[in-house]
């Protein structure tokens, strides 16, 4: 399909909420993102610092041990291209509050004493997260139309400080609760709990404006039209998918690489929350800068060159290098995440455009990333070594810069 320059005048397929009603509440609205972004991949990353405490519980292989952190990955996929249709039919404010309750209710799911019940309750957290990724880049082109990029860095921030506080305190929380690994993970259906307590202000200002006369006169928002045959929309879920591949790649292995070359466990597990922590600026930094630019190229090839740099140290130097190519890193996966969320509000016009062009790059994006770390693992053990994957990463760095390139250009769909 045709796509226009940025800078041409937009005309919206959907109303835009009034001034005064956009400004109403602003505390409210900036507090119940910020919340809703911390639970987006909190209960992710809590989890990981307990799945041998979860295997030793039940008994499973490494392999069902794997699929506890894959499958919601996976269902995060799946769940995405549903999302659209029901903001369109429901209202994002709805769905929102919505997919929170179901991802605190995943969150009980997953501790409950069955194994049938863990892997449920892993598919339900997929696919709830999967709801508010495509949610959020809409809510927040339709409420900040004129800081949609400087939002996106806000919440993508949001999202990695509550990962990276989550796989922090997992362990502590464990031993302060008392309940063992079900007691530390449930504990986080609480903030589910608390960030719809504080969106549900944003339910009841939409039902009352839908029942205003500008809600009643609005036109029906309309979806991008043939989104899936779309260069540029293409261009934008592969830079997400494969920068999200290397990412979930290197959480998975990364502390193992560098054990594997004759680092200490203790200090590669430190080596690698610092890079998880240095993720946090690029994320925030990324968008910032995207936002004032017309063109993303440059900014793209800059995440891509340092993806690849980092990669290339983990290759060549992983021990003598690791801080270094952690901080690297850091920035290139971080700013990475940002750029892909900036470039879903940035390249489409209207508010439903953002969720439907968020369904399509996150449901390709998920659905690729979930095969990096299996496919690196298996790489590793047919090859007795992690050269193998990292050049093939190197080569995939590539790939994504191609895409950036693409996804970058002045356009929208």
């Amino acid at each position: 399909m045709a796509v226009t320059r940025a800078q041409q005048p937009v005309v919206t397929t959907s109303a835009p909420l009034p001034l005064r009603a956009r400004a109403a509440h602003p505390l409210l609205l900036l507090t119940g993102i910020l919340l809703v972004a911390l639970n987006m991949r909190a209960c992710l990353a809590a989890v990981s610092p307990m799945v041998g405490e979860i295997q030793r519980t039940f008994g499973l292989s490494a392999t069902a041990s794997g699929l506890i952190t894959t499958v919601p990955v996976l269902f995060q996929g799946v769940g995405a291209p549903l999302t659209p249709r029901l903001t369109r039919r429901f209202g994002a404010e709805r769905v929102v509050l919505g997919a929170v309750l179901v991802l605190g209710a995943g969150v009980l799911l997953r501790v409950l004493p069955s194994v049938a019940a863990l892997y449920a309750g892993c598919v339900v957290i997929g696919v709830a997260i999967a709801v508010l990724n495509v949610s959020m880049p809409g809510l927040v082109k339709r409420e900040f139309p004129d800081r949609a990029a400087t939002m996106t860095g806000v919440y993508s921030t949001t999202m990695l400080v509550g990962a990276t506080l989550a796989a922090g305190t997992s362990v502590p929380l464990e031993h302060a609760l008392g309940g063992g690994w079900r007691a530390s993970l449930g504990a986080w259906s609480l903030l589910a709990l608390i960030a719809a307590v504080a969106w549900l202000p944003q339910v009841l200002r939409s039902r009352q404006e839908r029942r205003g006369a500008v809600a009643a006169a609005a036109a029906p928002a309309k979806p991008i039209e043939g989104i899936w045959k779309s260069p540029l929309a293409w261009q934008i879920s592969l830079f997400m998918g494969i920068s999200s591949l290397l990412v979930y790649t290197l959480v998975a292995w990364m502390p193992t690489i560098l054990a594997d070359h004759g680092m200490d466990r203790g200090q590669a597990g430190l080596v690698f929350a610092f890079s998880n922590l240095v993720q946090v600026a690029g994320a925030f930094l990324v968008p910032l800068l995207a936002g004032r630019m017309t063109s993303q190229r440059g900014l793209a090839l800059t995440m891509v060159a340092l993806n690849g740099l980092g990669i290339a140290m983990l290759l060549v130097a992983p021990v003598s290098a690791a801080w270094v190519s952690a901080t690297i890193l850091g920035v290139a996966q971080g700013g990475s995440l940002g750029l892909g969320l900036a470039f879903i509000v940035l390249r489409t016009r209207t508010a439903a455009g953002a969720a439907q062009l968020g369904g399509m790059s996150q449901a390709i994006g998920y659905l690729v990333a979930a095969a990096g770390p299996v496919g690196a693992g298996a790489l590793r053990q047919l090859t007795g070594g992690w050269e193998t994957p990292l050049v093939l990463m190197l080569v995939l760095v590539l790939v994504v810069g191609a895409a950036g390139w693409g996804a970058g250009r002045n356009r929208t769909l």
